[in-house]
Protein backbone atom coordinates (compact mmCIF):
# COMPACT_ATOMS: atom_id res chain seq x y z
CA UNK A 1 0.00 0.00 0.00
CA UNK A 2 3.10 2.22 0.93
CA UNK A 3 4.99 1.60 -2.27
CA UNK A 4 1.24 2.16 -4.18
CA UNK A 5 0.42 6.04 -3.00
CA UNK A 6 4.00 7.41 -4.25
CA UNK A 7 4.22 5.61 -7.80
CA UNK A 8 0.64 7.52 -8.06
CA UNK A 9 1.98 10.98 -6.98
CA UNK A 10 4.72 10.74 -9.08
CA UNK A 11 2.41 10.00 -11.97
CA UNK A 12 -0.12 12.91 -11.10
CA UNK A 13 2.94 15.04 -10.81
CA UNK A 14 4.50 13.52 -14.49
CA UNK A 15 1.17 14.06 -15.89
CA UNK A 16 0.55 17.65 -14.50
CA UNK A 17 4.34 18.65 -16.05
CA UNK A 18 3.07 16.98 -19.78
CA UNK A 19 -0.19 19.11 -19.52
CA UNK A 20 1.98 22.30 -18.33
CA UNK A 21 4.67 21.37 -21.62
CA UNK A 22 2.07 21.19 -24.15
CA UNK A 23 0.50 24.85 -23.25
CA UNK A 24 3.60 26.03 -23.34
CA UNK A 25 4.57 24.10 -26.52
CA UNK A 26 1.35 25.50 -28.06
CA UNK A 27 1.83 29.30 -27.41
CA UNK A 28 -0.56 29.08 -24.42
CA UNK A 29 1.65 30.82 -22.12
CA UNK A 30 -0.60 33.16 -20.62
CA UNK A 31 0.73 36.38 -18.45
CA UNK A 32 3.85 34.45 -18.13
CA UNK A 33 6.12 36.95 -20.54
CA UNK A 34 4.81 39.95 -19.19
CA UNK A 35 5.26 39.08 -15.42
CA UNK A 36 8.82 38.27 -16.04
CA UNK A 37 9.09 41.20 -17.99
CA UNK A 38 7.67 43.35 -15.40
CA UNK A 39 9.80 41.62 -12.46
CA UNK A 40 13.29 42.39 -14.82
CA UNK A 41 12.14 45.85 -15.42
CA UNK A 42 11.62 46.37 -11.88
CA UNK A 43 14.91 44.59 -11.08
CA UNK A 44 17.10 46.69 -13.79
CA UNK A 45 15.29 50.33 -12.37
CA UNK A 46 16.08 49.67 -8.71
CA UNK A 47 19.47 48.62 -9.46
CA UNK A 48 20.14 52.28 -11.16
CA UNK A 49 18.02 53.76 -9.11
CA UNK A 50 17.23 52.25 -5.27
CA UNK A 51 15.04 54.53 -4.92
CA UNK A 52 12.27 53.02 -7.65
CA UNK A 53 11.18 49.94 -5.32
CA UNK A 54 10.68 52.69 -2.35
CA UNK A 55 7.26 52.39 -1.00
CA UNK A 56 6.97 56.08 -1.82
CA UNK A 57 7.46 55.44 -5.57
CA UNK A 58 5.59 52.25 -6.06
CA UNK A 59 2.79 54.52 -4.47
CA UNK A 60 3.03 57.21 -7.08
CA UNK A 61 3.04 54.34 -9.50
CA UNK A 62 -0.32 53.09 -8.87
CA UNK A 63 -1.93 56.27 -9.10
CA UNK A 64 -0.03 57.47 -12.16
CA UNK A 65 -0.95 54.39 -13.95
CA UNK A 66 -4.80 54.58 -13.12
CA UNK A 67 -6.37 56.63 -16.66
CA UNK A 68 -4.24 54.45 -18.98
CA UNK A 69 -4.73 51.46 -17.20
CA UNK A 70 -8.77 52.41 -17.44
CA UNK A 71 -8.63 53.31 -21.06
CA UNK A 72 -6.37 50.03 -21.71
CA UNK A 73 -9.40 48.17 -20.41
CA UNK A 74 -11.92 49.63 -23.29
CA UNK A 75 -9.04 49.10 -25.75
CA UNK A 76 -8.79 45.33 -24.96
CA UNK A 77 -12.57 44.74 -25.15
CA UNK A 78 -11.95 45.91 -28.58
CA UNK A 79 -8.65 44.13 -29.76
CA UNK A 80 -11.17 40.83 -28.35
CA UNK A 81 -12.88 41.32 -31.32
CA UNK A 82 -10.27 41.95 -33.72
CA UNK A 83 -11.13 45.91 -34.05
CA UNK A 84 -9.27 48.69 -33.44
CA UNK A 85 -10.48 52.24 -31.44
CA UNK A 86 -7.77 54.88 -32.38
CA UNK A 87 -10.42 57.95 -30.68
CA UNK A 88 -9.54 56.90 -26.67
CA UNK A 89 -7.09 59.77 -27.23
CA UNK A 90 -9.45 62.12 -27.67
CA UNK A 91 -12.20 60.88 -26.32
CA UNK A 92 -10.24 61.00 -22.88
CA UNK A 93 -9.71 64.64 -23.56
CA UNK A 94 -13.25 65.06 -24.86
CA UNK A 95 -15.43 63.44 -21.59
CA UNK A 96 -12.74 65.42 -18.59
CA UNK A 97 -12.98 68.88 -20.37
CA UNK A 98 -17.46 68.03 -20.61
CA UNK A 99 -17.07 67.73 -16.64
CA UNK A 100 -14.27 70.30 -15.62
CA UNK A 101 -16.71 72.86 -18.02
CA UNK A 102 -19.62 72.03 -16.40
CA UNK A 103 -18.15 72.16 -12.96
CA UNK A 104 -16.44 75.02 -13.26
CA UNK A 105 -18.07 77.32 -15.45
CA UNK A 106 -21.89 76.39 -14.93
CA UNK A 107 -21.31 75.41 -11.35
CA UNK A 108 -22.41 71.92 -11.62
CA UNK A 109 -22.21 69.58 -8.44
CA UNK A 110 -19.56 66.58 -9.16
CA UNK A 111 -21.36 63.78 -9.67
CA UNK A 112 -23.96 65.19 -12.29
CA UNK A 113 -20.20 66.85 -13.94
CA UNK A 114 -18.38 63.61 -13.86
CA UNK A 115 -21.66 61.54 -15.15
CA UNK A 116 -21.83 63.98 -17.91
CA UNK A 117 -18.56 63.39 -19.13
CA UNK A 118 -18.65 59.69 -18.83
CA UNK A 119 -21.95 59.54 -20.54
CA UNK A 120 -19.93 62.00 -23.43
CA UNK A 121 -18.29 58.83 -23.97
CA UNK A 122 -20.90 56.46 -24.09
CA UNK A 123 -22.28 58.58 -26.43
CA UNK A 124 -19.18 58.67 -29.05
CA UNK A 125 -18.18 55.07 -28.61
CA UNK A 126 -22.07 54.50 -29.11
CA UNK A 127 -21.72 56.65 -32.49
CA UNK A 128 -19.12 55.01 -33.71
CA UNK A 129 -20.20 51.36 -33.23
CA UNK A 130 -23.02 52.10 -35.06
CA UNK A 131 -21.26 53.92 -38.17
CA UNK A 132 -19.11 51.13 -37.95
CA UNK A 133 -21.78 48.45 -38.24
CA UNK A 134 -24.15 50.18 -40.25
CA UNK A 135 -22.22 51.12 -43.05
CA UNK A 136 -19.07 48.14 -43.09
CA UNK A 137 -16.47 51.15 -42.84
CA UNK A 138 -13.30 49.32 -40.91
CA UNK A 139 -13.01 50.55 -37.53
CA UNK A 140 -9.74 52.26 -37.92
CA UNK A 141 -10.84 54.46 -40.24
CA UNK A 142 -13.98 55.33 -38.58
CA UNK A 143 -12.31 55.99 -35.21
CA UNK A 144 -9.38 57.59 -36.90
CA UNK A 145 -12.08 60.32 -38.27
CA UNK A 146 -13.29 60.41 -34.96
CA UNK A 147 -9.66 61.06 -33.34
CA UNK A 148 -9.71 64.26 -35.62
CA UNK A 149 -13.41 65.06 -34.49
CA UNK A 150 -13.49 64.70 -30.82
CA UNK A 151 -10.20 66.37 -30.69
CA UNK A 152 -11.54 69.69 -32.06
CA UNK A 153 -14.61 69.21 -30.16
CA UNK A 154 -12.20 69.17 -27.10
CA UNK A 155 -10.98 72.80 -28.18
CA UNK A 156 -14.63 74.26 -28.74
CA UNK A 157 -15.50 72.79 -25.33
CA UNK A 158 -12.49 74.71 -23.39
CA UNK A 159 -12.94 77.77 -25.25
CA UNK A 160 -9.89 80.62 -25.51
CA UNK A 161 -8.95 80.18 -22.37
CA UNK A 162 -7.47 76.66 -22.71
CA UNK A 163 -6.60 75.23 -19.34
CA UNK A 164 -9.72 75.06 -16.64
CA UNK A 165 -8.46 74.04 -13.04
CA UNK A 166 -10.28 72.07 -10.76
CA UNK A 167 -10.93 73.22 -7.16
CA UNK A 168 -13.95 70.82 -6.49
CA UNK A 169 -12.95 68.64 -3.26
CA UNK A 170 -14.83 65.50 -4.68
CA UNK A 171 -13.17 65.12 -8.52
CA UNK A 172 -10.02 65.99 -7.03
CA UNK A 173 -9.92 63.21 -4.46
CA UNK A 174 -10.71 60.62 -7.18
CA UNK A 175 -6.72 60.83 -7.51
CA UNK A 176 -5.33 61.81 -4.08
CA UNK A 177 -7.49 60.23 -1.65
CA UNK A 178 -6.00 56.99 0.04
CA UNK A 179 -7.31 54.94 2.85
CA UNK A 180 -5.60 53.22 5.89
CA UNK A 181 -3.62 50.18 5.52
CA UNK A 182 -5.80 47.92 7.97
CA UNK A 183 -8.91 47.95 4.80
CA UNK A 184 -5.89 47.65 2.36
CA UNK A 185 -4.92 44.25 4.36
CA UNK A 186 -8.97 43.15 4.34
CA UNK A 187 -9.39 43.87 0.42
CA UNK A 188 -6.08 41.79 0.12
CA UNK A 189 -7.20 38.57 1.96
CA UNK A 190 -10.47 38.88 0.06
CA UNK A 191 -8.91 39.23 -3.25
CA UNK A 192 -6.58 36.15 -1.80
CA UNK A 193 -9.85 34.26 -0.95
CA UNK A 194 -12.08 35.21 -4.15
CA UNK A 195 -8.80 33.89 -6.57
CA UNK A 196 -8.45 30.46 -4.76
CA UNK A 197 -12.47 30.09 -4.84
CA UNK A 198 -12.58 31.00 -8.38
CA UNK A 199 -9.66 28.30 -9.06
CA UNK A 200 -11.80 25.43 -7.72
CA UNK A 201 -14.54 27.07 -9.56
CA UNK A 202 -13.37 27.04 -12.79
CA UNK A 203 -11.40 23.28 -12.34
CA UNK A 204 -15.45 22.00 -11.52
CA UNK A 205 -17.04 23.96 -14.32
CA UNK A 206 -14.15 21.87 -16.80
CA UNK A 207 -15.16 18.74 -14.95
CA UNK A 208 -18.73 18.75 -15.06
CA UNK A 209 -18.36 20.48 -19.08
CA UNK A 210 -16.44 17.09 -20.00
CA UNK A 211 -13.11 18.87 -20.69
CA UNK A 212 -9.75 18.27 -19.10
CA UNK A 213 -8.90 20.07 -16.57
CA UNK A 214 -5.52 22.12 -16.41
CA UNK A 215 -2.55 20.71 -14.62
CA UNK A 216 -3.20 21.52 -10.79
CA UNK A 217 0.86 22.31 -10.90
CA UNK A 218 0.46 25.10 -13.19
CA UNK A 219 -2.81 26.43 -11.38
CA UNK A 220 -1.45 26.56 -8.04
CA UNK A 221 1.73 28.34 -9.40
CA UNK A 222 -0.30 30.75 -10.54
CA UNK A 223 -2.42 30.94 -7.84
CA UNK A 224 0.77 31.25 -5.53
CA UNK A 225 2.35 33.99 -7.39
CA UNK A 226 -0.65 36.46 -7.75
CA UNK A 227 -1.32 35.59 -4.40
CA UNK A 228 2.28 36.80 -2.93
CA UNK A 229 1.93 39.80 -5.71
CA UNK A 230 -1.06 41.15 -4.20
CA UNK A 231 0.16 40.51 -0.52
CA UNK A 232 3.31 42.38 -1.20
CA UNK A 233 1.91 45.49 -2.78
CA UNK A 234 -0.23 45.76 -0.21
CA UNK A 235 2.70 45.77 2.29
CA UNK A 236 4.28 48.43 0.13
CA UNK A 237 1.38 50.38 0.02
CA UNK A 238 1.19 49.78 3.93
CA UNK A 239 4.63 51.39 4.33
CA UNK A 240 3.59 54.75 2.63
CA UNK A 241 0.23 56.71 2.80
CA UNK A 242 -2.15 53.68 2.48
CA UNK A 243 -4.04 52.38 -0.62
CA UNK A 244 -5.50 55.31 -2.89
CA UNK A 245 -8.70 55.01 -4.31
CA UNK A 246 -8.08 55.37 -7.69
CA UNK A 247 -6.17 52.36 -7.97
CA UNK A 248 -9.00 50.69 -6.16
CA UNK A 249 -11.24 52.31 -9.06
CA UNK A 250 -8.87 50.59 -11.22
CA UNK A 251 -8.62 47.33 -9.61
CA UNK A 252 -12.44 47.16 -9.59
CA UNK A 253 -13.30 47.83 -13.41
CA UNK A 254 -10.80 45.30 -14.08
CA UNK A 255 -12.55 42.59 -12.10
CA UNK A 256 -16.04 43.65 -13.02
CA UNK A 257 -15.28 43.50 -16.59
CA UNK A 258 -13.18 40.45 -16.03
CA UNK A 259 -16.28 38.54 -14.62
CA UNK A 260 -18.41 40.13 -17.47
CA UNK A 261 -16.08 38.19 -19.97
CA UNK A 262 -15.72 35.23 -18.43
CA UNK A 263 -18.70 34.40 -16.44
CA UNK A 264 -21.33 35.60 -18.99
CA UNK A 265 -23.10 35.23 -22.37
CA UNK A 266 -22.11 39.22 -23.56
CA UNK A 267 -18.52 37.98 -22.91
CA UNK A 268 -18.76 34.56 -24.66
CA UNK A 269 -20.20 36.25 -27.40
CA UNK A 270 -17.44 38.77 -27.66
CA UNK A 271 -14.89 36.33 -27.41
CA UNK A 272 -16.92 34.23 -29.93
CA UNK A 273 -17.04 37.03 -32.88
CA UNK A 274 -13.52 37.76 -32.10
CA UNK A 275 -12.71 34.61 -32.99
CA UNK A 276 -15.00 34.27 -36.01
CA UNK A 277 -17.42 37.04 -36.92
CA UNK A 278 -18.98 34.58 -39.52
CA UNK A 279 -19.36 31.25 -37.50
CA UNK A 280 -20.85 33.86 -34.91
CA UNK A 281 -23.11 34.86 -36.84
CA UNK A 282 -24.55 31.59 -37.96
CA UNK A 283 -24.76 30.53 -34.46
CA UNK A 284 -27.41 32.97 -33.67
CA UNK A 285 -25.15 35.55 -32.46
CA UNK A 286 -25.93 39.76 -32.84
CA UNK A 287 -22.59 40.20 -34.25
CA UNK A 288 -23.46 43.93 -35.05
CA UNK A 289 -25.16 44.52 -31.36
CA UNK A 290 -21.70 42.96 -30.14
CA UNK A 291 -19.70 44.95 -31.98
CA UNK A 292 -22.26 48.50 -30.97
CA UNK A 293 -22.00 47.78 -27.10
CA UNK A 294 -18.06 46.71 -26.82
CA UNK A 295 -17.44 50.49 -28.78
CA UNK A 296 -19.73 51.89 -26.21
CA UNK A 297 -18.10 50.89 -23.59
CA UNK A 298 -14.49 51.45 -24.89
CA UNK A 299 -16.02 54.80 -24.99
CA UNK A 300 -16.99 54.94 -22.08
CA UNK A 301 -14.12 53.59 -20.14
CA UNK A 302 -11.84 56.29 -22.33
CA UNK A 303 -13.72 59.16 -20.37
CA UNK A 304 -13.41 57.46 -17.42
CA UNK A 305 -9.93 57.53 -17.88
CA UNK A 306 -9.90 61.30 -18.93
CA UNK A 307 -11.77 62.36 -15.58
CA UNK A 308 -9.54 59.74 -13.36
CA UNK A 309 -6.63 62.31 -14.75
CA UNK A 310 -8.02 65.72 -14.91
CA UNK A 311 -8.54 64.52 -11.03
CA UNK A 312 -4.48 63.79 -10.56
CA UNK A 313 -3.45 67.02 -12.43
CA UNK A 314 -6.54 69.14 -10.76
CA UNK A 315 -6.81 70.53 -14.31
CA UNK A 316 -8.18 69.81 -18.01
CA UNK A 317 -6.18 71.73 -21.02
CA UNK A 318 -5.90 71.36 -24.58
CA UNK A 319 -3.32 68.67 -24.64
CA UNK A 320 -5.36 66.46 -22.73
CA UNK A 321 -5.67 63.25 -24.30
CA UNK A 322 -3.13 64.17 -26.94
CA UNK A 323 0.62 63.09 -26.95
CA UNK A 324 1.18 59.63 -26.22
CA UNK A 325 -2.28 58.66 -24.39
CA UNK A 326 -3.95 56.41 -27.30
CA UNK A 327 -0.27 54.71 -28.11
CA UNK A 328 -0.10 54.44 -24.25
CA UNK A 329 -2.96 52.57 -23.61
CA UNK A 330 -3.12 50.40 -27.19
CA UNK A 331 0.48 49.52 -26.00
CA UNK A 332 -0.34 48.35 -22.82
CA UNK A 333 -2.93 46.07 -23.94
CA UNK A 334 -0.92 44.09 -26.29
CA UNK A 335 1.72 44.13 -23.52
CA UNK A 336 -0.57 42.25 -21.48
CA UNK A 337 -0.83 39.72 -23.50
CA UNK A 338 -4.35 40.58 -25.35
CA UNK A 339 -4.02 39.25 -29.09
CA UNK A 340 -4.03 41.85 -32.09
CA UNK A 341 -5.73 39.65 -34.23
CA UNK A 342 -8.58 38.64 -31.68
CA UNK A 343 -10.80 36.57 -29.68
CA UNK A 344 -7.71 35.47 -27.32
CA UNK A 345 -6.41 37.78 -24.14
CA UNK A 346 -7.86 38.72 -20.57
CA UNK A 347 -9.05 42.21 -19.03
CA UNK A 348 -6.42 41.53 -16.66
CA UNK A 349 -3.84 42.87 -19.01
CA UNK A 350 -4.87 46.12 -19.06
CA UNK A 351 -3.75 45.97 -15.70
CA UNK A 352 -0.46 44.55 -16.17
CA UNK A 353 0.42 46.20 -19.12
CA UNK A 354 -0.15 49.77 -18.04
CA UNK A 355 2.42 48.44 -15.00
CA UNK A 356 4.76 47.98 -17.84
CA UNK A 357 4.34 51.08 -19.62
CA UNK A 358 4.04 53.06 -16.46
CA UNK A 359 7.18 51.89 -14.50
CA UNK A 360 9.53 52.60 -17.89
CA UNK A 361 8.30 56.06 -17.68
CA UNK A 362 8.82 56.02 -14.21
CA UNK A 363 12.17 54.48 -14.41
CA UNK A 364 13.27 56.75 -16.83
CA UNK A 365 11.99 59.96 -15.36
CA UNK A 366 13.94 58.84 -12.44
CA UNK A 367 17.06 58.33 -13.94
CA UNK A 368 16.05 61.76 -16.13
CA UNK A 369 16.48 60.18 -19.65
CA UNK A 370 15.11 62.31 -22.16
CA UNK A 371 11.88 61.61 -24.12
CA UNK A 372 13.28 60.41 -27.28
CA UNK A 373 14.92 57.20 -25.72
CA UNK A 374 11.56 56.81 -23.54
CA UNK A 375 9.71 56.39 -26.82
CA UNK A 376 12.29 54.08 -28.51
CA UNK A 377 12.39 52.03 -25.47
CA UNK A 378 8.38 51.79 -25.19
CA UNK A 379 8.57 50.82 -28.77
CA UNK A 380 10.84 47.96 -28.35
CA UNK A 381 8.81 46.28 -25.40
CA UNK A 382 5.20 47.32 -27.82
CA UNK A 383 7.09 45.53 -30.81
CA UNK A 384 8.85 42.60 -28.65
CA UNK A 385 5.01 42.16 -27.16
CA UNK A 386 3.41 42.02 -30.35
CA UNK A 387 6.06 39.21 -31.54
CA UNK A 388 5.63 36.89 -28.89
CA UNK A 389 1.53 36.93 -29.76
CA UNK A 390 2.65 35.94 -33.55
CA UNK A 391 5.09 33.59 -32.16
CA UNK A 392 2.55 32.27 -29.84
CA UNK A 393 -0.24 32.14 -32.92
CA UNK A 394 1.77 30.24 -34.98
CA UNK A 395 2.44 27.66 -32.05
CA UNK A 396 -1.62 27.62 -31.62
CA UNK A 397 -2.22 26.93 -35.03
CA UNK A 398 0.49 24.63 -35.18
CA UNK A 399 -0.96 22.34 -32.46
CA UNK A 400 -4.89 22.69 -33.68
CA UNK A 401 -5.96 25.08 -30.58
Amino acid sequence: MSSVRPAAAEATIRTNLDSLWRRLGSGDVGSLPVILGLVMIWAVFDYLNPNFLSPRNLTNLTVQVTDIGIVSTGVVLVLLLGEIDLSVGSVYGLGSAVMAVLNVKHGWAAVPSIAAGVLTGTAIGTLHGFWFTRFRIPSFVVTLAGLLAWLGAQLLVLGETGTINIYDSTIDQLASKFFDSTLGWVIAAAVVAFLGIDVLIRRRRRAAAGLPANAWLGDVATFAVIAVAVLGATAVLAGDRGVPLAFLILLAFIVGFDLVTTRTRFGRHIFAVGGNAEAARRAGISVNGIRLAVFALSGTMAAIGGIMAASRLFAVNYSSGSGDVLLNAIAAAVIGGTSLFGGRGTVWSALTGSLVIGSINNGLALLSVSADIKYMITGGVLLAAVTIDAVARQGRQRAGV
